[in-house]
This record gives C-alpha cells, sequence and structure tokens, in this order.
C-alpha cells in the first residue's frame, strides 16, 4: 500500500509491545548464602565498621560531585572524578569509556559478576543553578544544594565499595560498581553497559535510595518521538503561510488536550510535550522544526493506543496547515517482567537487608531507570529505590546523610551475600 506523502509515520511500536516472554529467573543461577552467614563474616563486619566511620568522606565525596557541572551527554569530568576515587580506594580493572561510562570492581573467583548501578548525569536546571554559583553545602542531616539527591547515591556506592576493598573480603563472584552516564537522554550509558556485561552478569542492582522500595520488574511503557514539521523556509515579507511554526503550535494544542482526556480516564497515563525548537531569526520563515512528545502508563497497550492518536491528530494538523508532520522515534522503553523476579534470591535478599537496616521494604512491579534495560534484555534486575532526599533540580535541592549512609549499608550487605563473601 503507498504511503500517503506527508503522513506523520509511526514506528513500529506495536511489534514492539508483543515482546517474547522473558525468561524465567530460574534459568539465571543467583544463589546466594544467607544473609546470616555474611553478617556472620569477620570481614563483612569490618566493612561494616567501616561504612559507620566514613559519614565525612561520604558528605565530602558528594560535596565534591555535586559541584561538578554534569548535564546528561556531558558528564565527562564527573566520570573523571569518580575514576580517580574508584582506583584510590582500591577497585581493580577501573575503566573511564566515551559514553561516558566509569566500571571498577571487586574480583571474585567464579567470572561471573553482580552489577551495582548508579548514575552520573543531571537536569539542564540543574546546571543553571550551578553556573549561578549555587553550591552544595552541609546543614544538619541534609546536604543541600543542586546535583545533590541522585549524586548521594553515587557517593553511597563509593564508600560501599571502599568498605569493601578495605576489609579484605573474599570473594565467589565478581562484584561491579558502574556509574552510567546520559540516563536523562535515553538510557544510553546503561545500554552500552549491557552490552558489555550482560553474558556474565547475574543480576543488575541499580541503587536508587536506601531499600525502603524494591523495583523487582519493568512493567509498563515509555516512548519518546521528536514531532518533526517539514516547510519552506523564506523571509517574513515573502510569505505569512505556511509555516511550520503554525502547524507546531496546533499539533502541541492538540497533544495536551489529548492528555487532559487521557488523565481522566487513567491517572497512571501521562503524555507531556517538553522541547520546542525552531528557528533563528526575528524575519526568517523556518524551513523545519521539531517538538518533543513522551509517552508513559503502566499499561503498555495504552502507548500504542496513544501513539496512534497522536497520528491522526498530526494527520489532522497537517491537512490544515500545508505543513508535514512526521513522527521520528527517539527512545522507547517497553518494559517486560521475569517470572518469579519478586521471589528470587536477590530480591529475598534485599529485603532481608531492609529488615536488618530496620524497615520494611514495599515492593514494587514497575521499576523505573536504568534497570529497564537489563530487564528487556531478559536479565534479573532490581532497584534499591527510596528514601535520598528531595526537590530535585530546585535551588532547595537536598541529599539526606541518614539514607545515604543506609544505601551503603545496604550495597554491602547485598554484596556480600549475593557475591558470596567468605571468611
Amino acid at each position: 500500500m503507498k504511503k500517503r506523502p506527508g503522513r506523520a509515520l509511526i514506528p513500529t511500536l506495536a511489534a514492539m509491545l508483543c515482546i517474547a516472554a522473558l525468561p524465567s529467573i530460574a534459568a539465571q543461577p543467583v544463589a546466594p548464602q544467607t544473609l546470616d552467614v555474611a553478617l556472620a563474616n569477620t570481614q563483612v563486619q569490618q566493612a561494616m565498621k567501616a561504612v559507620d566511620a566514613a559519614e565525612d568522606r561520604a558528605t565530602s565525596t558528594l560535596i565534591e560531585l555535586a559541584s561538578i557541572i554534569s548535564p546528561s551527554g556531558r558528564e565527562f569530568d564527573r566520570a573523571a572524578a569518580v575514576a580517580a576515587r574508584m582506583r584510590e580506594i582500591g577497585l581493580v580493572d577501573v575503566r573511564l569509556d566515551g559514553t561516558p561510562n566509569v566500571v571498577g570492581a571487586l574480583r571474585g573467583t567464579s567470572g561471573s559478576a553482580l552489577v551495582f548501578v548508579t548514575m552520573l548525569d543531571d537536569l539542564p536546571a540543574i546546571e543553571s543553578l550551578q553556573r549561578s554559583g549555587v553550591r552544595a553545602q552541609r546543614d544538619g542531616d541534609r546536604i543541600i544544594g543542586p546535583a545533590t539527591e541522585i549524586q548521594s547515591t553515587v557517593a553511597a556506592m563509593l564508600v560501599a565499595a571502599e568498605a569493601l576493598a578495605a576489609s579484605g573480603v573474599r570473594l565467589r563472584h565478581d562484584v561491579i560498581f558502574a556509574a552510567v552516564a546520559r540516563e536523562e537522554t535515553g538510557l544510553q550509558g546503561m545500554k552500552a553497559l549491557y552490552e558489555q556485561l550482560e553474558d556474565r552478569a547475574l543480576a543488575f542492582v541499580e541503587v536508587l535510595g536506601d531499600g525502603r522500595q524494591i523495583d523487582y520488574n519493568g512493567a509498563g511503557a515509555v516512548a519518546w518521538w521528536r514531532i518533526v514539521a517539514h516547510g519552506q523556509e523564506g523571509h517574513t515579507a515573502d510569505q505569512t503561510l505556511p509555516n511550520v511554526n503554525h502547524a507546531i503550535a496546533q499539533a502541541v494544542d492538540e497533544v495536551f488536550a489529548l492528555a487532559q482526556r487521557e488523565r481522566t480516564r487513567s491517572d497512571e497515563t501521562f503524555i507531556n510535550v517538553g522541547i520546542l525548537r525552531s528557528g533563528e531569526a526575528f524575519n526568517r520563515r523556518p524551513g523545519t522544526g521539531w517538538f518533543s512528545l513522551d509517552v508513559r502508563s503502566e499499561d503498555r497497550a495504552a502507548v500504542e493506543e496513544i501513539a496512534q492518536k497522536i497520528a491522526a491528530l498530526l494527520a489532522r494538523v497537517e491537512a490544515r496547515t500545508g505543513v508535514r508532520l512526521e513522527m521520528v522515534p527517539d527512545f522507547q522503553s517497553m518494559g517486560g517482567e521475569i517470572a518469579g523476579a519478586m521471589t528470587s534470591p536477590l530480591a529475598r535478599t534485599a529485603r532481608g537487608v531492609s529488615q536488618h537496616l530496620g524497615y520494611e521494604p514495599e515492593f514494587n512491579a514497575r521499576g523505573c531507570c536504568n534497570m529497564r534495560v537489563a530487564i528487556e534484555g531478559g536479565s534479573l534486575a532490581i532497584a534499591l529505590h527510596g528514601e535520598r532526599g528531595g526537590e530535585r533540580g530546585s535551588a532547595g535541592e537536598w541529599a539526606s546523610v541518614p539514607a545515604m549512609m543506609n544505601t551503603a549499608r545496604h550495597i554491602v550487605l547485598l554484596a556480600a551475600t549475593v557475591a558470596g563473601a567468605s571468611g
């Protein structure tokens, strides 16, 4: 069938939604020792004491990392600082690649690995605050300042890695610590990391908080497109219409009207336009422009349905304005589920660690962020979510020092148990 010229094109999202059943965790041998055995291990006890004594070091590390401008796609300086700290604390095979991801390891004997993942990048608003001179500083149990909330998880991971390295603990499996880039721009760093480690990773643990919530699957879907308008460039005096901005304005207005209707149907479905780009001169009619489209829902089928509705409204705008509108896929995370993930030894151990630290974790099947890449690839992954701070991206952004230290404790005990610490 011949495509009608100018019709917005939808990627094969329907095909993406019909993903094959992901493997059962029974095929993925994560068989840790019990938490009680790890807690009785002298070296693990030493590591936990090291974490208890490391609050000042964790705080100074967080303030250092938060002071480094690191928007998504430009994380090199922060990545270099993390790599330097990894080498300083004794991790082996420390690598800084062009993504830029940073990876360091504690070596075991099996060749397999448990992989902890944190993120290096910040929101654009954080860069603006940093450039205005706002700096992180401690205020009681909080570190207040831009970039502190998310980077507290990186600081916690480094504290945990240093404690384990200094303890001399012997491990059956490698423990890999990774700080990945470009999470905010399509999980690009995690995709690169997963390609490198997929074959030998027992599981992935994304560090997003102290473990009060444990995410164990990637239900739901997130899809991004660029809606590109194609017109004819010219001078203001040449002709008023058609103008790509006319079409962009109408399309964005209709998208937000659709978003409002969808919210009345489901409070778990979201549609957003975050970026509008076109033109560079007051007296020129731009030849092209685009706006971003972010669609997400706990129901993957809802994302496909919305994509069809967007295509239809773009066709209507195109017919009214004479400007061609194209739906160009940018990023899709269609999620997935691994049978038995919630009751896997990894998830059960994470729950036991949370209980040991004094709280009963909530389990959530709609995991976000980097862990979704591993799940979509068929690998077991969880996220330690929960407390870390608040007001991200604002001048009042803050990180909780107690939560940061408990995050480090959680990493130590989860690593020692799942990776098989021996005396």
